[in-house]
């Protein structure tokens, strides 16, 4: 059966035809990302990922503070890669699922878990000092929390989802806007605050530690790559109304 289409590529094919009705020439300054969002019914974060998607076809333009222009007036899709994700879909994901499993694995987690889980930091810290763009620590502070739970199904769907992220040229082109890395460090908090609970074993400490970092991952993104206005917060994941629907 053929995949069915993500969302964020539906919108861009809806991007499409705004571009098209617009009347538009090549190397003409588009819409806004507000105004792109407004006349779609969209958030703003869904916006973005249309907009990252055709700019990855070779479509749009996207300068940093500057705005959005098109690139080409042939607005047909080239190839493309139905296995990419959406960042902020992902982001909505393992804000789901990692949160659980954070709540899990403090009534399963080893002293032997923490100290791994030290060590990853330790490396994440080390790596921010040095000022060298690697998350290997991050990544693997991630992946111990799961082999914490004792579950290899949930071991899995951690790898899974960081393997998607790697793979992402969406999530590349997205992190290709962010210059300010400043962010680092409080991540790094926030993984503090998440060993914490852990250490205290409190499920619901770790549960919404987890969330709470990546909402945190998903504001900051938002805002980092913004070309136009940081302030503006209108997402197409409202994250309190997933809280809610996931307690």
């Amino acid at each position: 059966m053929p995949r069915a289409s993500r969302r964020y590529q539906e919108i861009a094919d809806q991007l499409r035809d705004l571009i098209t009705q617009g009347g538009f020439r090549q190397g003409d300054r588009i819409l806004t990302e507000r105004q792109i969002a407004e006349r779609l019914s969209v958030g703003r974060s869904a916006a973005r990922e249309a907009i990252l998607l055709l700019e990855i076809e070779g479509i749009l333009d996207v300068r940093k503070g500057s705005g959005i222009y098109l690139n080409r007036t042939d607005t047909e899709s080239l190839t493309r890669d139905v296995n990419d994700i959406g960042p902020f879909e992902l982001i909505q994901a393992r804000q789901l699922l990692e949160s659980a499993i954070a709540g899990m694995a403090a009534s399963t987690v080893t002293k032997s878990d923490i100290l791994r889980m030290r060590e990853a930091l330790d490396m994440e810290r080390a790596s921010i000092a040095s000022g060298e763009m690697d998350y290997s620590g991050d990544e693997q502070f991630h992946h111990l929390i799961a082999e914490a739970t004792q579950n290899s199904i949930l071991v899995d769907t951690v790898r899974d989802l960081w393997e998607k992220r790697a793979r992402s040229r969406m999530w590349a082109r997205l992190h290709d806007r962010v210059f300010d890395t400043d962010y680092r460090l409080r991540w790094l908090d926030d993984h503090n605050l998440v060993l914490s609970a852990l250490q205290r074993r409190d499920p619901e400490a770790a549960r919404s530690a987890m969330w709470q970092h990546l909402e945190n991952v998903r504001v900051t993104l938002l805002a980092l790559s913004d070309d136009e206005d940081p302030g503006f917060d209108g997402y197409l994941f409202d994250s309190q109304e997933v809280s809610k629907a996931f307690r």
